[in-house]
This record gives structure tokens, C-alpha cells and sequence, in this order.
């Protein structure tokens, strides 16, 4: 495993994220337009590739909210690579990149119809709050933090 530190150029990561955005419009439904306005990558510094044998199989990157706080953004696994604990590697990546970049927090937003995530992040210590910015009325979000 190989895990590189990129842009939202990099076309690996795009491939991937066109993957989630697929994973996503079946999940979300009707209400995929909603969260897709809000998963734009054309402007992340700070993302994520995981390779196994030379092939991207993971991603996730970072993005500022404030002087503190940066939100996890683009978090995706293939399929047939899921329940090898790459997703807790890219989300350790991004918390010790949060950190180098001088940040104390990390915050995320995903869909409570994604259990396989929820789970995810409450395994790696994220604690459930409430819900953010765009997302303060949507019913179907859960919002997460971790302090680092």
C-alpha cells in the first residue's frame, strides 16, 4: 500500500471520485443534487490516493472551514477493496495533515443511509454533533468532529 499526497488534478483522485459521486446518486436518491453542490473538487489542495499494486483504490481529502478546523471531504473506497482498513488509513492521513497545516479539528458530514461510514467514523473517535453550515436542517446528515 502506498498512500500519496495530492491535488484535486490529479486524475487518479478524480477517477475515484466520480466512482463515489456514481455510489452516492444510487444511495442519496432524489436528494443527490442537494449533496452534490456541496462536493465540488475543483479547488482541494489537500487530497489522498491510496495504490495497492500501483492501482488508486481509496481517496479522502481536507478542506478549510475556519481558522481551526478543517472538514474531511471525499472519502471513497472501491468496493472490492473495502474491510481492509484502507478508509481509517486515508482518515489517519488527513488527521496528520490537519495537523502539519496547523489545524486543531476535523470535522465531516456523510448520510445516515451510509452505516458502513457512520461506522467508520465513530470507530476511528469522531464524536456525532450538530449538524453544520449548509447541512444545520437536513435530517438525513450526521455530522462528526475529532479534536487533534
Amino acid at each position: 500500500m502506498q498512500i500519496f499526497r495530492t491535488t484535486s488534478e490529479n486524475i487518479d483522485f478524480q477517477n475515484l471520485v466520480k466512482k463515489l459521486d456514481a455510489y452516492l446518486a444510487e444511495m442519496d436518491g432524489e436528494d443527490h443534487a442537494f449533496y452534490d453542490q456541496y462536493n465540488k473538487i475543483d479547488l482541494l489542495k489537500n487530497c489522498i490516493v491510496i495504490f495497492e499494486n500501483e492501482k488508486p483504490v481509496a481517496c479522502g481529502a481536507i478542506k478549510s472551514i475556519d481558522e481551526s478546523t478543517m472538514e474531511v471531504k471525499r472519502m471513497f473506497t472501491l468496493p472490492e477493496y473495502r474491510g481492509k482498513g484502507l478508509a481509517a488509513s486515508v482518515l489517519k492521513e488527513l488527521e496528520i495533515w490537519t495537523k502539519e497545516l496547523g489545524y486543531e479539528k476535523a470535522v465531516l458530514e456523510t448520510g445516515k443511509k451510509q452505516i458502513e461510514a457512520v461506522a467508520l467514523y465513530k470507530k476511528c473517535n469522531y464524536t456525532i454533533i450538530p449538524n453544520y453550515g449548509q447541512y444545520a436542517e437536513i435530517e438525513d446528515s450526521v455530522c462528526f468532529e475529532k479534536i487533534l
